[in-house]
């Protein structure tokens, strides 16, 4: 879809062609092109098909409000998830903000509903197209400014605050490198540095050494899966200091938050427990907060499993109560699932080379039970757990 098909896709013409469009939303797709191709040109054809499918995709991202906005694929796979995105922007207050790099539009949004005044650049007119085109479909118009532009050349010094979300894809595909990120890192970093205050949207894996010194930097899983890293700068972030690396995780949707205190998690024998910390506390390097929470210890000082000797009930971590604990070994395994009748596993793993996939045609399964098996070390020796999630509370 270019920038002219788009902006076709916006008339009242193009507006009956990707209602219809979305009534065929499902259909095989020869079918529903050789249809719309009766009363469409091919181009806006094709972009109201595209529309549709994205909004159709868009629905775990946006919710309802998926049905009238729009997408590029890019902008779409980079797009936040409006939960994660509406709990930045009540971190960012009603501010005057800069998006430096604002894609679909999909934070800038959120920023608008939390109350700020936000200008808005991207290099790409078709990307500041669709955000123009958001903006308007919301009801949010008039608190967004959308431009084409270089995140280079913003002012970040005259707002209250920046946002940026750098994109993390190059011509060959997604990127971990943050030096690989566009605009690049020392770009990013000098509108940081002239920022009365900054939130950047960040991959969940950034390096450490990456971070800004003095910077806070949150780690947000939703329903336990890690979504993104934010990076908050200025007088309101960081640790009090200012001179180390404030670490927080928050888990949504409930809104728990747990931030470090310096805590060190205790190292000793396997308990009748074992837990799972969520992955945003890992990242977090908050292992040793959760343990503590629940009166925890690690079997393996170099592994985020935490062990116990009662049942604990947290939302940082997933718990399991320990049936057998032994030295990994296939045939071993095998017949002690055997025994226990089970044809369904669970299997989890971490600091082990096995490969599950593999392991689980391997072990034969039959039965009527279900289990969970924990792959991992404890004091560097390769070993499996077989537990049982435990009871909700």
């Amino acid at each position: 879809m270019d920038l002219d098909a788009f902006g076709e896709l916006l008339t009242p013409h193009g507006q009956r062609a990707l209602a219809e469009a979305a009534e065929l939303t499902g259909t095989d797709p020869v079918a529903a092109a050789t249809r719309l191709r009766r009363t469409y040109d091919a181009a806006l054809t094709s972009a109201a098909l595209t529309q549709a499918a994205l909004r159709e995709r868009a629905r775990a991202k946006f919710g309802a409000d998926a049905a009238v906005m729009y997408f590029t694929p890019h902008g779409l796979e980079q797009s936040t998830r409006r939960e994660v995105a509406d709990h930045r922007a009540r971190r960012m207050g009603g501010a005057r903000v800069i998006d430096a790099c604002c894609g679909i539009g999909g934070d800038l949004l959120a920023l608008a509903r939390a109350g700020c005044e936000v200008d808005a650049v991207d290099l790409d007119p078709l990307t500041v197209a669709v955000a123009t085109a958001n903006a308007d479909a919301l009801g949010l118009a008039d608190r967004v400014r959308v431009r084409a532009g270089d995140a280079a050349q913003v002012r970040p010094e005259e707002y209250d605050a920046l946002f940026a979300d750098p994109a993390r894809r190059s011509g060959k595909g997604r990127t971990f490198d943050p030096m690989a990120y566009s605009p690049p890192w020392p770009v990013v970093l000098d509108l940081v540095a002239r920022a009365p205050r900054a939130c950047l949207k960040v991959a969940p894996g950034i390096p450490y050494e990456f971070i800004p010194d003095g910077a806070e930097a949150e780690w947000v899983s939703w329903k336990g899966e890690v979504k993104e890293a934010t990076l908050w700068t200025g007088p309101e972030d960081g640790p009090a200091d200012g001179t180390d690396l404030a670490r927080r995780a928050t888990l949504l949707p409930g809104g728990h938050t747990l931030t470090a205190t310096g805590v060190q998690a205790p190292v000793g024998p396997m308990g009748r427990y074992v837990y799972e910390p969520d992955g945003a506390a890992i990242r977090a390097h908050l292992v040793g907060e959760v343990a503590e929470m629940i009166d925890g210890r690690l079997a393996d000082p170099m592994i985020a499993y935490i062990t116990a000797d009662e049942p604990r009930h947290t939302p940082w971590a997933a718990g399991y109560e320990v049936d057998e604990v032994m030295p990994f070994s296939l045939k071993k395994l095998r017949a002690a699932l055997r025994e226990r009748r089970i044809g369904n596993v669970t299997i989890k793993k971490r600091a082990s080379a096995v490969d599950i996939e593999r392991l689980r045609t391997d072990l034969r399964l039959s039965g009527e039970n279900s289990v969970v098996i924990i792959l991992t070390r404890i004091l560097d020796k390769p070993s499996v757990i077989i537990c049982n999630p435990i009871s909700p509370a």
